[in-house]
């Protein structure tokens, strides 16, 4: 589908380097895993939801073998008038568990551009970095883009009591929550994980250690990041010292056809969703409704 992942343009400038193979997911990754065997650094463009048919082979052929080809996951989280079918709700969960993988997502188009640059220069296993369907959101996109460390997030902001870890493009929600609980007195530490797997586990612990909540944000389904950040957690034994944590994730059900907008209001992973998720990790009575 070059028409739906961007690959037309890049098509038309570099035509002997861009293979479309039909919507033949299968083939697509083994074709990409026996260009990485034979020494080049392919890039695998598939939407989220296309590439789960694709899965035996990303296992088989990719994974087992430790290839590096790079994964373009296009459509990752609820993608509006595509519907059910296309929202890609799975990809963090079943490529996180793999042995060997680089699984990223970025926050906006500006660690987008980083995330490819980190793809490009990755050889010692297969990666992937997922992105929504849609805009951006009007970052400024460096004229360089340098490669991101592998295995390390960021702190966006600075704060106390409540730590919010995002994974993927709801920081922008995130951002506004922050900006409601500081209204209230409380400002929260923000941080973007960059990486679902390996986990930043220095930042998510020091997160831990010096918070009473720490609340993880996806727009995957469970079983994804949260559940990797909560194991590490129960491993280094983050919970017997009364830590309250809580995962916000896709829920347990297909969502109807709608807007964007309207489906992550029904998801409950808007700005006033956090929010409320923040206060009551913290026990705060005056818990907010939901907002778009």
């Amino acid at each position: 589908m070059p028409d739906g992942t961007g690959l037309s343009r890049f098509m038309e400038r570099y035509t002997s380097r861009c293979f479309d193979v039909g919507i033949a997911e299968q083939h697509a990754v083994t074709f990409a895993a026996g260009m990485a065997a034979g020494g080049m650094r392919p890039f695998c463009a598939i939407y989220s939801t296309f590439l789960q048919r694709g899965y035996d082979q990303v296992v088989h052929d990719v994974a087992i073998q430790r290839l590096p080809v790079r994964f373009a996951i296009d459509r990752a989280g609820l993608v509006g008038a595509d519907g059910a079918t296309h929202a890609g709700a799975f990809d963090i969960a079943y490529l996180a568990n793999l042995p060997g993988f680089v699984v990223m997502a970025a926050a906006d188009e500006a660690e987008l551009v980083r995330m490819v640059a980190t793809a490009a220069a990755h050889d010692e296993g297969p990666i992937a970095f997922r992105f929504p369907r849609g805009e951006g959101v009007g970052v400024e996109i460096p004229a360089d883009p340098q490669p991101l460390e592998i295995g390390k997030g960021r702190i966006v902001q600075e704060g106390a009591r409540a730590a919010i870890l995002s994974f993927g493009t709801r920081l922008a929600q995130v951002m506004r929550a922050a900006e409601a609980l500081e209204a209230r007195g409380l400002r929260p530490t923000v941080a973007d994980a960059r990486f679902a797997k390996p986990l930043d586990r220095e930042m998510i612990l020091d997160l831990a250690r010096n918070h009473e909540a720490l609340i993880t944000i996806e727009e995957g389904a469970v079983g994804g990041f949260g559940s990797h950040v909560a194991q590490l957690l129960a491993e280094e034994g983050v919970f017997d010292t009364g830590l309250r944590y809580r995962s916000m994730v896709l829920p347990d059900t297909f969502i109807d056809q709608a807007s964007p907008a309207d489906m992550y209001a029904v998801a409950g992973l808007n700005a006033a969703d956090i929010e409320a998720k923040v206060l009551g990790a913290l026990g705060v009575a005056a818990v907010v409704g939901k907002r778009a």
